[in-house]
């Protein structure tokens, strides 16, 4: 049979008896006689525990550092979960980032990987033993430890599955699916059976939390088809997969929401060329995403430029753009915390009219203004104020019919 990749969060192996628990599922498929793969991530709350270290020893540490340190949490679990699958009578080789050559660049603590040598890995299962992987971690060509990213240990799954050409990689975490929406938001959401790699996303980086934006991205450029399931419940999932003809018959698939947006707004901008170069090129440099942009008509030579950025990194913005607005005479940056970007998502989209116009009278209807608005192929996506975000959510997945009818009953 072939090889499968699971992957465990850290609320999966959050204790002892957790690890136990996913060393028993782990188990179970090596004796089904498949080969497997296990990339497991830190335990609950114990990257943040690292990364609170770090900062009480100092507020700016060295990059390279800081990756040397967090990284370590993975290094437990993975040892910790060969000792459990070890005295179940299963062979087990625990591996790390560099072991196994996770090359990636050097951007420290968002490290992109670049490629996976698989000869080690594809030697400790021909040995019949279940690989376990260290996730989040890598190597540069210099041989300096690296980390991903927060949940950079799906990314770390997907390219393992995809250097191994595994059926599937299996991410399990403690939901047992993705839902039209955030059902802690919606009683009625209901769970999607089968999602296109574009779906899934655009929900990603519009905020649903289920899969790493680029751990999905990776799948969809190496075709790892992926299967999110429930680590504490033996229930179907959700497939992430290419779109299927049957996918455009549905209008729209989800409602995602991101209450992680700042908006940033300079006045009387000069407008001419050049001038939005100079205002997000040294953002770019600095690893800001700029997501929305909107620029109103220009009078007497200047115009309003606003756009959203991370909230966790608007402060960095700030610094980042405040000489520049110096050099061109800005006057003002306003900016708003209390923002949340409401979207809707669907394939369906791109053969369907009049979506966006019933996305916007579902909101005035609400009372609710919007702010900015974006869109792509499959998704549109308004700012508004942070405190109709519920309202907001509810509205446009009961009027797109997203709901499971017998939660409703």
């Amino acid at each position: 049979m072939g090889c499968v990749v699971q992957k465990y969060g850290g609320t999966s192996v959050g204790s002892v008896d957790r690890i136990r628990h996913v060393a028993q599922r782990v188990a179970k498929t090596w004796k089904a006689g498949r080969q497997v793969a296990v990339i497991v991530s830190a335990m609950a709350g114990e990257t943040n525990r690292l990364i609170d270290l770090v900062h009480e020893v100092s507020p700016e540490p060295s990059e390279r550092e800081y990756d040397v340190i967090v990284s370590t949490g993975e290094q437990v679990s993975i040892g910790l979960l060969s000792i459990a699958l070890q005295d179940m009578g299963v062979p087990a080789e625990s591996c790390l980032g560099f072991q196994i050559k996770v090359m990636t660049d050097s951007a420290h603590s968002k490290a992109r990987i670049l490629d996976i040598d698989p000869s080690r890995l594809k030697s400790v299962l021909d040995q019949g033993k279940v690989a376990v992987v260290a996730g989040f971690q890598g190597v540069d060509d210099n041989g300096n430890v690296t980390t991903l990213g927060r949940g950079g240990s799906d990314l770390s799954a997907v390219a393992v599955a995809a250097a191994l050409k595994a059926e599937v990689c299996e991410i399990y975490t403690d939901v047992d699916g993705v839902y039209t929406t955030d059902p802690n938001m919606c009683v009625n959401a209901r769970k999607i059976e089968k999602i296109s790699y574009e779906e899934m996303l655009e929900m990603a980086s519009l905020g649903a939390k289920v899969l790493q934006t680029r751990s999905v991205e990776f799948a969809m450029k190496h075709d790892v088809p992926i299967h999110v399931l429930s680590s504490f419940r033996e229930v179907s999932g959700t497939y992430v997969v290419k779109e299927e003809p049957s996918m455009e018959k549905v209008l729209v698939t989800s409602v995602a929401y991101n209450k992680d947006e700042a908006k940033v707004s300079l006045r009387r901008v000069p407008d001419r060329p050049g001038v939005a170069a100079k205002i997000f090129n040294p953002l770019a440099s600095a690893n800001i995403v700029v997501d929305m942009i909107i620029q109103n008509i220009s009078r007497e030579g200047f115009t309003d430029l606003t756009f959203t950025v991370p909230k966790g990194d608007l402060k960095k913005a700030i610094d980042i753009l405040q000489p520049t607005a110096e050099e061109l005479e800005v006057p003002e940056i306003v900016t708003d915390e209390k923002v949340s970007k409401i979207s809707i998502i669907g394939v369906g989209m791109k053969t369907h009219a009049g979506v966006a116009a019933k996305m916007f009278q579902v909101l005035f209807d609400e009372g609710i203004n919007i702010e900015m608005i974006s869109t792509s192929e499959i998704k549109i996506s308004c700012v508004i104020k942070s405190k109709y975000t519920e309202l907001a959510v509810r509205a446009l997945h009961d009027a797109f019919e997203l709901g499971d009818e017998e939660a409703e009953a």
